[in-house]
């Protein structure tokens, strides 16, 4: 069995990008069907450097608990916004998204091509990917903006009417269809001030390609930061996987399907610390690690773990250098609507994912949902209840001369 697996393992390589949820199954998948472009190379190659940038700007805030994050899914909702950016607000985007000054037809252009691969590369493994944009009924957006979401992304494009109570329902029930049922919500209520969501969703479930027996998982201890320690159950496997060791770490990389798919699991040596591991992690680093893997004979011991995770990515991403299309009067998304001018602004990025890895192998999804908002054009009717101490002036207001000034701490009887 293994000389057999061996050939196998050497031909699949550092290869892990995409799958499809066709029920046939094609066998040992070696290469990708065509020869990517420059542009596709470019847009992966950007994609890997924002992922890993994001990471570490995630984990910097979430130190000691767990992080399950989906760059890919917020590269894309992103990128569905990028179209709708202008001036500095799109300079700064595509920085942040790491496509430096790429055009955006190449982009867009390579956006579609990578979706159409990940979806059918590996009919073993389900793997989805669908976006949308929703925006407020009758607010003047613009034809073309929509028409790149929906001619490059895939995009379901649908005007709401965000006053409803309902609306939130039909945008979390797409959600959660194309979750499938792993993200039921992504939008909680929708504020006065939003005028559109472009929301991401990717689904994944991948049967490890050489399984573990339930019958050899035994309960054991995990080690946390501090010294303490928490109870695990441990699937193990001993058999010829693709393995990598110095140092300073272990990491082994487990295949899906037939083969496309893998997850690389990365263990700092004992005394090591994954928060620095992670905190020097770049896309050349982590392509000169995977590409470090050869067939070894391993003992491996992997605990089960099935998470559910959300956050908020404004602070990360506006400290990957987009901050500008965060700030109220500042953001340029005038490609989205020139009517409103400078008005629109990101006002949240969301992401919710999930994952579960057992014996079995691996289901994991994730939502990423922009909400724009309209800056107030001015200030609302202001209430002033005068019940408490206050100061008061009696002044010739041209001149600005001072007449009288008081305090009133209980006011008198009249």
């Amino acid at each position: 069995m293994k000389t057999r697996r061996l050939p196998w393992l050497l031909a699949v390589g550092g290869l892990a990008l995409a799958c499809s949820d066709s029920p046939t199954a094609p066998g040992l998948i070696t290469h990708l069907p065509r020869q990517l472009t420059a542009a596709e190379l470019g847009v992966i190659a950007a994609s890997n450097s924002f992922a890993f940038g994001l990471f570490r700007e995630v984990n910097a805030a979430h130190a000691d608990s767990n992080v399950f994050l989906s760059p890919l899914s917020a590269s894309m909702a992103l990128g569905m916004t990028t179209n709708g950016a202008a001036g500095a607000t799109l300079d700064s985007m595509r920085a942040a998204l790491g496509f430096g000054q790429m055009p955006l037809a190449d982009i867009d252009a390579s956006y579609q091509s990578l979706i159409a691969l990940l979806r059918g590369l590996d009919p073993n493994v389900d793997f989805r990917i669908a976006n949308s944009i929703w925006y407020r009924q009758g607010f003047p957006f613009e034809a073309s903006f929509l028409d790149l979401g929906r001619l490059y992304f895939d995009a379901r494009i649908e005007a709401l009417d965000f006053a409803d109570p309902g609306a939130p329902g039909v945008i979390n029930g797409w959600v959660n269809d194309n979750t499938n049922g792993r993200i039921p919500t992504i939008v909680d209520q929708i504020p006065r001030d939003a005028v559109m969501y472009l929301i991401n969703a990717i689904y994944f479930k991948g049967a490890w390609t050489f399984r573990f027996d339930s019958a050899d998982t035994r309960d054991g201890s995990f080690f946390v930061p501090g010294g303490a320690t928490a109870p695990a159950r441990f699937m193990s496997l001993r058999d010829t996987l693709r393995y990598y060791e110095d140092a300073s770490l272990q990491a082994v990389d487990l295949a899906y399907g037939g083969g496309p798919f893998a997850m690389a699991v990365v263990l700092p040596r004992e005394g090591g610390d994954v928060n620095a591991l992670i905190g020097g992690l770049t896309a050349s680093g982590w392509r000169d690690l995977t590409g470090r893997f050869t067939a070894r004979e391993v003992d491996l011991y992997l605990p089960k773990f099935r998470l559910t995770w959300e956050d908020l990515l404004n602070d990360p991403l506006s400290a990957l250098g987009m901050g500008i299309a965060f700030r109220p009067g500042e953001a340029d998304f005038t490609g989205m609507s020139r009517q409103a001018g400078h008005e629109l602004f990101i006002s949240k990025v969301k992401q919710k994912t999930f994952v579960d890895v057992n014996e079995e192998g691996t289901e994991a999804a994730a939502a990423t949902a922009v909400e724009m908002s309209l800056t107030s054009v001015g200030p609302g009717r202001p209430v002033m209840r005068v019940d408490r101490p206050f100061l008061f002036a009696i002044r010739e207001r041209y001149s600005g001369t001072l007449l009288f000034v008081g305090k009133i701490v209980r006011p008198p009887a009249s």
